[in-house]
């Protein structure tokens, strides 16, 4: 599901990871000394609060009206973005 619709054609895409519970956790490509950019997991949402994890990426949308947020609902996070192939 598209939570935020950014810029087309440079826009920063976002993935919400949310898993079997329910709980999300906010994965950016962001850039790697080793080598190419990489996804990294930059925020978990916490069962207690779950209101501070919508909070941020308000904030995220906020600070960047280009940035695009993509919720995907997935079995396998390691696999499904942080190793593809």
């Amino acid at each position: 599901m598209v939570l935020h619709k950014g810029e087309a054609d440079g826009g920063t895409i976002l993935v919400v990871a949310v898993d079997r519970k329910g709980l999300g956790t906010l994965y950016e490509r962001l850039p790697d000394p080793a080598g190419p950019r990489r996804w990294v997991a930059v925020r978990v949402q916490d069962s207690d609060s779950r209101a501070a994890f919508d909070d941020y990426l308000s904030r995220r949308v906020q600070q960047d009206r280009d940035v695009w947020i993509v919720e995907l609902t997935v079995a396998d996070v390691e696999r499904s973005i942080l190793n593809p192939s």
